[in-house]
């Protein structure tokens, strides 16, 4: 558990974010004064009114005392339109910036980093705590700063009015002090508790949403009802604890405020009585100790968002904190415009950050020449999509290295390698966009002919066309609205279109009916010629025009040939081969 005033200097690492807006804080912090400046200006008027307008009977006096007020009252309105909206500008403006600083910091993050935290978790920090933090930059702030003025100020005019019950009220002041500083450190580390459940109920549901297919198609409805209400109850349980030790330091402190008040009004009446204070005195002291005393109170109100909101920004700044282990050095080498993309591995290990005793690769080496087509086979887990993942610079090996075109990775700028690489996935992605955008983010730039000759060359326009707005139809979240094979040949013309050196596909053809897959593969035939091609094959009848196949068992290469070489050969190919198609009738297609 960390003490309070540690804790706050969390919400200094905002300070970079306000920067750039000082102007606006500076025409805030004038209004604020201005504000706190007139409400004090009115005890005075006060004391005045009463002495000299009461108790002398002026009538002339009351007519300008109104006056006054009304003058002061539109100064106040006018200092307190400027800083509310000032304050609010400033808080919608920081947060705007906040959020576009945490999303591309979380784009940056390998996805090692994704491994160990959950999506749902990553957007609770970027809504639910940024929401918290707008609202004490927007508000909580200013209205900390106006009452600390009202404190400093009132407190100038209560010594000023009269230094006897000033010196009443500083003894209080320590004893309210007390229980902000002790339930100000509960209700911290309260607030974090209770943005990390929020967070577990953010995850839940992002899951079971996303996946809402698989819950339905098992029953499990009822489960996930159960499981998501005891985490809404436990982020409910946590919220009241919070809640009842905020509700606990306001019953405190009103208690010792208004109590005091009330010592100190018996203590001033008798000095009024004895004539040792005038009744404007003791009225305008009783003012400006209630504005002490409100103030306090509220204070002790913002401490307690100030609280949450130390926490928020805590767990935003933790997430800010974490440093992506894959970054551009600090001279990238450069690659021609158009790569050989000549592939070399050499010894490659890797583990998985998460599976730190599996090595998913060992001692791993793979050569593949300039426009060669090399197939990856091999039971699940053998390393084949882990070859990939490194290709492309996801991870970098433990030990060994990767290069393209005779350039280590590790010297290359990732997004600049990434641009000679397309990447076919077993399960496509189809953002919630239309056709369009979908095909056109192989290559952000690309005109809409060169989206349509792309979608030809996938054997995609014939589907396209037949949607409702053609390539202009909304696809659905994830794709829903199109069937497996559908998405994997927007997948597939995504690819074309980014026309890469290297070509990654995985069991690009997998989700296609037999017609479909006759058409994609011949588009892939065209789009793998004169380039180097990478394939993960689960269905060995895809890849036996491969130039070569190498087999992979437990992260270590097993066999590599020719599919006919690797059938008269045996052992893990052939035993797969036999599995997937009658052996004699693949020997004879083959031959």
């Amino acid at each position: 558990m960390q003490p309070p005033k540690r804790s706050l200097r969390e919400l200094r690492r905002l300070g970079g974010f306000l920067r750039p807006y000082r102007l606006a804080i500076a025409g805030a912090g004038l209004a604020l004064t201005v504000a706190a400046g007139t409400v004090l200006v009115i005890g005075q008027g006060l004391r005045r009114l009463v002495d000299d307008g009461f108790a002398a009977g002026n009538i002339a006096l009351l007519d300008n005392a109104l006056v006054a007020l009304l003058v002061i009252v539109v100064v106040l309105a006018g200092a307190t339109y400027s800083r509310f909206y000032l304050v609010s500008w400033i808080g919608e403006r920081v947060m705007a910036d906040l959020r576009k600083a945490v999303f591309q910091h979380t784009l940056r993050l390998d996805p090692a980093f994704y491994e160990t935290m959950r999506i749902g978790e990553v957007m609770s920090r970027l809504t639910a705590d940024t929401t918290l933090i707008q609202a004490v930059v927007g508000t909580s702030a200013s209205m900390a700063l106006r009452n600390v003025l009202l404190v400093l100020g009132g407190m100038a005019m209560l010594a000023i009015t009269s230094p006897r019950l000033t010196l009443l009220v500083m003894l209080v002041v320590p004893l309210i002090l007390v229980p902000i500083l002790v339930f100000g450190r509960q209700v911290r580390r309260l607030s974090r508790e209770s943005l990390d459940r929020l967070a577990d109920v953010s995850a839940y549901v992002d899951e079971s949403i996303a996946n809402i297919r698989t819950v339905q198609a098992f029953g499990h409805e009822t489960l996930d009802r159960a499981r998501f209400s005891d985490r809404v109850e436990e982020t409910f349980a946590t919220s009241v604890r919070r809640i009842r030790a905020r509700a606990l330091l306001t019953a405190i402190v009103i208690l010792l405020i208004f109590g005091a008040i009330g010592v100190i009004l018996w203590i001033g009446g008798r000095d009024v009585i004895s004539g040792r204070l005038s009744a404007g005195d003791l009225s305008a002291f009783v003012f400006y100790a209630v504005i002490v005393a409100s103030s306090v109170g509220a204070i002790s109100e913002v401490i307690g968002e100030l609280q949450r909101a130390a926490g928020a920004t805590e767990r935003l700044f933790e997430l800010m904190d974490i440093e992506p282990k894959i970054v551009p050095p600090d001279r990238p080498r450069s690659l021609p415009k158009r790569a050989e993309a000549r592939v070399s591995v050499e010894g490659v290990t890797f583990r998985y950050p998460s599976r730190p005793d599996d090595a998913a690769l060992t001692e791993f080496s793979l050569d593949v020449a300039p426009g060669e087509t090399v197939a990856l086979v091999g039971p699940s887990g053998a390393g084949k999509t882990t070859v990939f993942q490194l290709l492309l610079r996801f991870y970098d090996p433990d030990a060994g290295r990767l290069s393209l075109d005779g350039t280590d990775l590790r010297d290359l700028d990732p997004a600049e390698l990434r641009h000679h690489v397309g990447l076919v996935p077993q399960e496509p992605v189809i953002f919630s966009a239309d056709a369009w955008e979908n095909i056109r983010y192989g290559r952000p730039g690309a005109s809409d002919e060169d989206v349509r000759a792309a979608a030809d060359a996938a054997s995609a326009s014939s589907f396209i066309d037949a949607l409702p707005d053609g390539f202009d139809t909304f696809l659905g979240e994830k794709g829903v609205r199109l069937s497996g094979g559908q998405r994997q040949r927007i997948a597939i013309a995504r690819a074309i279109l980014r026309d890469p050196e290297l070509l990654l596909l995985d069991e690009a053809t997998s989700a296609l009916d037999a017609e479909s897959e006759r058409a994609v593969q011949t588009a892939l035939t065209g789009l793998m010629q004169d380039r180097t091609t990478l394939v993960i094959a689960h269905r060995l009848a895809t890849v036996t025009a491969a130039d070569r196949i190498v087999v992979l068992d437990e992260g270590r290469i097993v066999a590599e040939g020719t599919h006919q070489e690797l059938i008269h050969k045996g052992g893990l190919y052939a035993r797969l081969a036999e599995l997937q198609f009658d052996l004699d009738g693949a020997s004879a297609t083959a031959q």
